[in-house]
C-alpha cells in the first residue's frame, strides 16, 4: 500500500496543488495566446480558399492571382504562407496557413508530394536546432500541426495520387480528409463517397485519429466527439456570400433549385469541422504533432547523428600506415575542421541525451 493510501489528506493536498497549478498554466496560456499551422493540399477548384476564409472569416487570398487552365498544367508545387491573427474571448490565435498551390496540377504528378514533405521536414530540423540550442524559452513553432486534405467529389472514391500524397506524409502531420465541394452531391452520394474513402486503412495510412474521452469528461463534450468520430471524413461547402434564406441573413450558395448554408448541419459538415478544428481538438492536434511526429523526426536525428560519430570514430582509429609526406596547409585546415565539425556534433548530442534523461525523470 502507497503512503496516498494511507493519508488521504495528502492526496487531497496533491490533487487541490495539481489542479491550482494546471489552472495557472492554462492561464498563463490564454494570455500568451497560441500558434498554430495549418496546411491545406489539394488540386485546384477544390474551394481550399474558399474554406478557409469561412472557416475563419477572414480574406486570406484578396491579392491571388487566379492562373488558367495551361499555367495551372505548367505550373509547379508553391508552399505559400499566409498569417493572421485571431482574437476571440480574450483568446489570441497566430493562425498560418500553408497554401500548396500547383499540387495534383499537372499532366505527371509523379512525386509532386515532395516539395510538401521538404518543408514539413524543414520546419522540425529548425524547431530541432532551436531546441538544442542557448535560448529555448522563446522558439518559435512553426511545425505544421494539421493538413487539411481535399478528396474531389467526383469519381468513385480514393485516387492513386491521393494515396500516394497521404502515404508520404501520414507520419508526419495530422491528416484530416476532407471531401471537397460537398453541394455537388446528393445525401446518398455523400454517404456512398465517405465509405469509400473510410477504406484508406487497407493501404497501411493513418490519419488524425480522435483520442477516446475521459471517463469524466461532461457528456456535451461526449456526444461532440461522438457525433465527430460518426461523420469522418468531412463533407464541406465553403462559401463567402451572404444570401437570404428563411428571413435570415446567411452565408451560403445559391442555386436555381435552392439555397445551400454553409453552416447548416443538415447541408454539410462544415460546423462541426470548424468546431473540432478552433474549439475541441486544436490542443490535441499539437500535442500529437510534438509528442507522436516531432518525437519520431527528432530519435530519428540523434540516432543518424550517434551513427555517424560511431563511423567516424571508427575511421579515426589508429592503424599501421606507411610514412606520408607532411600534410599542405590546406589538408590541414580541413582536418581541423574535420575535428571542430565532430566536436560539435558530440555536445550537441550529449546535450540531447541530457536533455531525454531529464524528461524522462
Amino acid at each position: 500500500m502507497s503512503c496516498f493510501d494511507q493519508n488521504p489528506k495528502i492526496l487531497s493536498e496533491l490533487s487541490h496543488d495539481t489542479e491550482k497549478s494546471n489552472r495557472l498554466l492554462r492561464m498563463k496560456s490564454v494570455k500568451k495566446g497560441f500558434d498554430f499551422t495549418l496546411m491545406v493540399a489539394g488540386e485546384s477548384g477544390m474551394g481550399k480558399s474558399t474554406l478557409v476564409n469561412s472557416l475563419f472569416l477572414t480574406d486570406l487570398y484578396k491579392d491571388r492571382k487566379l492562373l488558367n487552365a495551361e499555367e495551372r498544367i505548367n505550373q509547379t508545387v508553391e508552399i505559400i504562407k499566409h498569417t493572421v491573427d485571431i482574437e476571440e474571448k480574450g483568446v489570441k490565435l497566430k493562425l498560418t496557413i500553408v497554401d500548396t498551390p500547383g499540387f495534383g496540377d499537372a499532366v505527371n504528378n509523379n512525386e509532386c508530394w515532395k516539395p510538401i514533405t521538404d518543408y514539413i521536414d524543414q520546419q522540425f530540423e529548425q524547431y530541432f536546432r532551436d531546441e538544442s540550442g542557448l535560448n529555448r524559452k522563446n522558439i518559435q513553432d512553426n511545425r505544421v500541426h494539421c493538413c487539411l486534405y481535399f478528396i474531389p467529389p467526383f469519381g468513385h472514391g480514393l485516387r492513386p495520387v491521393d494515396v500516394e500524397f497521404m502515404k508520404a506524409l501520414h507520419e508526419k502531420v495530422n491528416i484530416i480528409p476532407l471531401i471537397a465541394k460537398a453541394d455537388c452531391l446528393t445525401p446518398n452520394e455523400i454517404k456512398k463517397l465517405k465509405d469509400r474513402v473510410k477504406e484508406i486503412d487497407k493501404f497501411g495510412i493513418k490519419v488524425y485519429q480522435f483520442p477516446e474521452c475521459d471517463s469524466d469528461e461532461d457528456e456535451e463534450f461526449k456526444q461532440l466527439d461522438k457525433e465527430l468520430k460518426e461523420c469522418t471524413p468531412f463533407a464541406v461547402i465553403g462559401s463567402n456570400t451572404v444570401v437570404e434564406a428563411r428571413g435570415q441573413r446567411v452565408r451560403g450558395r445559391l442555386y436555381p433549385w435552392g439555397i445551400v448554408e454553409v453552416e447548416n448541419q443538415s447541408h454539410c459538415d462544415f460546423v462541426k469541422l470548424r468546431n473540432m478544428l478552433i474549439r475541441s481538438h486544436m490542443h490535441d492536434l499539437k500535442d500529437v504533432t510534438c509528442d507522436v511526429h516531432y518525437e519520431n523526426y527528432r530519435a530519428q536525428c540523434i540516432q543518424e547523428m550517434t551513427s555517424k560519430l560511431a563511423q567516424d570514430n571508427r575511421m579515426e582509429s589508429p592503424i599501421p600506415i606507411l610514412p606520408l609526406s607532411t600534410p599542405d596547409v590546406e589538408t590541414e585546415k580541413l582536418i581541423k575542421m574535420k575535428d571542430e565539425e565532430l566536436k560539435r556534433m558530440q555536445e550537441m548530442l550529449n546535450k540531447m541525451q541530457q536533455q531525454m534523461h531529464d524528461k524522462d525523470q
